[in-house]
Order: C-alpha cells, then structure tokens, then sequence
C-alpha cells in the first residue's frame, strides 16, 4: 500500500511510556476531578466507609468511587456497568483510580447508598463557584422541565386510563365471541379448533381485565389518584405538545444569569410549577449568600401566594400573569378589561359604570373580595360582559403585588429573553447528555442523587470553559 499513513504491525515491540500520568496531559479534565475529590471533606459530607473498620475484608476508599461516578458523568458514561469496563480499559480512569477495577454492584451501591453525601458534593462545588465570585447576585431565572422515567407509559395508570382499557378488553371479549358465533358454521374441524383459539385469547383477556381491577383498586387508594408499576415515585405529566405526555419528574433548576452556573435543583413529581417559586428563590439566595435576589420565571410559576411569599423574603420578581379567564375565548371581556381604581377601591367597567366591594371570601387559602354593579341588567353591553345577571370580579387582597409585578414586566420586557437564553440552555445541554432514556434509577431519592451527578458534571464543564483546566485546578487547591 503506497502513499497511504501506515500503522505499525501488531506483533511489534513498543517501547511504552514508564508511568500512567505519561499518558494524560496536563490540561486533560480528569486531572480537575482529582484535585476536586481530594480537596473534599468526605467525612463531613456524610460519606460511609471513610474511616476503614478494623476487621474484614478492605473496602475502596469513597473518594476513589466518587472519582469514578464523576468522570462517568463528565463523559456520558452513566451506567454502573459500563463504568465497570471503562475503570479496565481507559487510561484515564487507571490513571484517576491508581489501577483499580471495582465491580459494578459495589459502583452502583456506592451510588445508592451515599446518596445525601453526593448531593452535598454539589452544593460544595457550588460553594467555591460562590468563593470565586462567579454569581452576579442579580438575576437568577427558575424553570422547570419534565425527564423521563424508568417507567413505561404502559405501566402508569391513572382512573383515566384504567376505564379506557378496560372498555378495550370488554370490546375485544366481544369480538371473539363473535367470531366463535361465526366459526360454529363453518366445518367441525375448522370449528374446533378455532373456537379453542378463540377460548384460549378470551380467557387471557378476563385474566387482564381482573389485573385492572385490582389497580383500580389501588389507584383509589393512592393520594393522587395514580400509580406506576415500575418506578412508584414516577407521574405521568403532560409537556408542551398537545396532547403529549411523559411518565417522570419535574426537575426544578435555578440559573445564574452572568455565567449560567446552576445555582440550585430540586427533583420532584409534581407535574406543574405552579407552588415552586419561593421554594426554588430561596434556595438560590442561600446558596448565594445574597441579602435581595430578582428571580424571573415563566407564566407557569405565577401563584399569588407563592409571589407574596417571595416579596415578604425580599425577592423581586418577573413573572408573567396567565389569562385564565373562559370569558375572552367566548367573546366577552375579560378581567383585565376591567380596571381598577386603588383610591376608592372599585372597579370601573368597559362601559363605564364602577363595581363595588360586595363581600369576601375565602378560596384556596386566599381572602378573595367580589365587586359587581347591580344595574347591569339593563347596559346595553351586558351580553358582551357576562351571562348572567352581572358580572361579578374577584380581587385577591394582596393582588396589588400582582399588578405591580406586571408593571414590571412592561417597563421591561426582555427579562423574558433573559430567563428564556439562561435557563433552557442547561435543560437541552442535560438531556442531551442523558441519552433517550434520561434517569437510570428509580424512586425519588435515587433520582436525586443522579440529578445532582448530572448537575455537578455540568457546573463542573462550564468552569473549565470559563478559567481553563489550569486556572481551574488552581482555584480548587486555593
């Protein structure tokens, strides 16, 4: 073979480098997940096994199991199994392990067992990104994403979904009784042994038909009304496209705006945002350290009480008001057709008449105060106002918080580009990682753990882009 780059014969003797660090550079990433781990406080961080028991058989050093799950997740390697190869045949790994090859289970156990200790990991990389002054303490945007599950949408059931297999059961029982009504005319050989056929398919349709019984049983007696067979924490939730849904969890996240470091996260399987916001805002501004703290969120996250929860902790926000109102889809007006005027606490229509403070009462843990006008039935615009005998608007006592948040908004609207280019690159970036399949563990507390390998993979790929693997090795040891 002419003009070609030729390799070397395979039964050639090669002169190797005498040492494994020959082989990884000095800007190579595993080097910063070295120094990261030995610089941690494994026992403070609650890590079993750090202090070795004085008999029985030797134990890997946590440190040496933390190193392995990190690197995995540096490079996609999420699998217990695959690390198990990968810890025997890559360089770095032997490098990283100093020779050693733990087994899967005692890699997958480590995981499972020391799940509270690695999320504390990543809230201690958080902590030196704080040290370095890497968080602007200014805007933080909070979102939220659905990943998948261990769990296949087969084997979720909610009351939904137990009645309409259940209808299909009793539809395909039908069928086959049918048919065995037709196979009676026909031949006796032929008849035979169709009709067993037939015998043999509706006999195993009444057996599924009483497994469904018995998880209708069981989703009555679950507290939402759902339950999943594989992963019992996993929910059913439904995503943005119509119609479309994922059986998994709602991850929250919190985003630093300056450097789009993920501040905090918090896995749950509540498929809304609706009760995230103080949750997800106080979190970032301990993490932080910050005294005041602007969170912008999505119209999802828009809550009264979650709002004035976060305006009695000093924290601004900008989140959007959702128009839930049915009146403006019917060609009516709508609530925010109606305006109000603060000085004589009223309401003042579109055709110009004032709605006064009626009575109050309490909805949803929130005092709600109604205004109507009693003359509306004789305004010639009352069929383009409401259907009954007058329109009747609810004002939540504290909604003026509401209304000066979307002032805010209006006086500046790119806040939404903001959280839009903040928050949604991380949740693309992490799924992207994940592969198809998203979470490998289940129940929610394993979950977690994964989330924050996940997390602390990502916090760790954005330091290296921001000081370099150099720049980066040096703020760890300092």
């Amino acid at each position: 073979m002419k003009r070609f780059i030729e390799g070397e014969t395979r039964t050639q003797v090669t002169l190797l480098p005498e040492c494994l660090d020959d082989y990884v550079a000095e800007e190579n990433p595993v080097r910063v997940v070295d120094v990261f781990v030995d610089e941690l406080d494994l026992g403070a961080l609650g890590f079993e096994g750090v202090d070795p028991a004085a008999t029985g058989r030797p134990a890997y050093h946590p440190a040496t199991l933390l190193k392995i799950y990190i690197y995995g997740y540096l490079n996609r390697i999420q699998s217990s199994r695959r690390l198990e190869r990968e810890a025997e045949r890559n360089v770095e790994l032997m490098w990283l392990t100093g020779r050693l090859a733990p087994d899967f289970k005692t890699i997958a156990d480590f995981r499972k067992d020391n799940g509270k200790a690695i999320r504390s990991v990543c809230r201690q990389f958080v902590l030196i990104c704080r040290n370095l002054n890497l968080f602007s303490q200014s805007i933080i945007a909070i979102d939220g994403s659905k990943f998948k599950a261990v769990n296949n949408r087969d084997r979720n059931f909610t009351q939904g979904k137990v009645k309409a297999r259940m209808q299909q059961i009793e539809q395909s029982i039908d069928r086959y009784l049918a048919a065995m009504d037709s196979a009676d005319r026909a031949t006796p050989e032929v008849a035979e042994a169709k009709a067993e056929r037939l015998k043999e398919k509706i006999e195993t349709l009444k057996k599924q038909m009483q497994k469904l019984k018995d998880i209708e049983t069981q989703v009555h007696e679950s507290p939402d009304q759902q339950i999943s067979l594989t992963d019992p924490d996993a929910r059913s939730m439904a995503t943005s496209g119509r119609g479309t849904g994922t059986v998994g969890y709602n991850v929250q996240t919190a985003v630093d705006d300056k450097h789009h470091l993920i501040v905090a996260h918090e896995v749950t399987n509540v498929g809304n945002d609706r009760g995230q916001l103080s949750n997800m805002a106080n979190q970032a501004r301990e993490e932080i350290e910050a005294e005041s703290l602007t969170v912008v969120a999505d119209r999802g996250y828009c809550k009264g009480l979650e709002v004035l929860a976060c305006e009695q902790a000093g924290i601004t926000t900008f989140v959007p008001k959702p128009l839930t109102s049915g009146s403006k889809p019917e060609g009516r007006f709508g609530k925010q057709d109606f305006i109000y005027l603060t000085a004589s606490d009223e309401y003042r229509c579109p055709a110009g008449q004032l709605l006064t403070r009626r009575h109050s009462s309490m909805e949803d843990g929130m005092l709600l105060h109604c205004y109507y006008f009693s003359g509306c039935q004789s305004c010639s615009m009352q069929k383009q106002c409401t259907t009954g005998k007058e329109r009747r608007v609810k004002r939540w006592e504290h909604e003026a918080l509401l209304d000066a948040m979307q002032v805010r908004l209006e006086h500046d609207p790119a806040m939404m580009r903001v959280r839009r280019q903040t928050v949604e690159h991380p949740f693309g970036t992490l799924k992207y990682w994940m592969g198809s399949t998203h979470f490998l563990t289940k129940t929610l507390p394993r979950v977690s753990t994964e989330m924050s390998l996940h997390v602390l993979a990502y916090n760790l790929k954005r330091m290296m882009s921001i000081f370099g693997i150099a720049g980066l090795l040096e703020a760890i040891r300092a």
